[in-house]
């Protein structure tokens, strides 16, 4: 199956980013990158492809995509908040954003809303754990978050 991303299809997406690669050592990883960073996601048609482009196995391709949480399975909503589980931000209230975005929510830690806006996530360190708790929301890394911050971020993405 090839599903249409655009006016590209995934087999065509797939294989021109691993041609990119192929001269590298070990181009699973950044193909598998550069393919969620295109893509917004890596497609289940996509471990066939690259099975057959790399000359692995289809078990090796999803044992890797599978493995590392940050590869995408679906797309992610237009607003995406990861939510920092670490110790550091545990201990300075990570449960209580969790809890909070749940409630507001009502979506599971690495679930998006059926609407496509929203995609919560938790991840294991941000880097910014002496301004704890810490959550990403779009790629950018806000500390000190507070149940109610979170909550107002929320309700922006669902609303916009």
């Amino acid at each position: 199956m090839t599903t249409s991303v655009g006016d590209v299809t995934t087999e065509a997406a797939v294989g021109a980013i691993a041609a990119a690669h192929r001269g590298q050592r070990g181009p699973l990883l950044p193909i598998l990158h550069a393919i969620q960073a295109e893509l917004g996601h890596v497609p289940q048609e996509a471990v066939a492809i690259l099975a057959r482009e790399l000359n692995l196995s289809r078990a090796d391709v999803h044992g890797v995509v599978s493995f590392y949480h940050d590869f995408r399975r679906e797309p992610a909503g237009r607003t995406t908040v990861r939510i920092c589980r670490a110790e550091a931000c545990q201990a300075l209230g990570a449960d209580a954003l969790v809890n909070s975005a749940r409630d507001r929510t009502g979506l599971a830690l690495g679930e998006t809303r059926a609407d496509g806006s929203l995609t919560v996530e938790q991840v294991f360190c941000l880097g910014n754990c002496a301004l704890g708790p810490s959550v990403e929301v779009n790629g950018e890394v806000l500390g000190r978050m507070s149940a109610e911050r979170l909550r107002s971020i929320v309700d922006e993405a669902v609303s916009s």
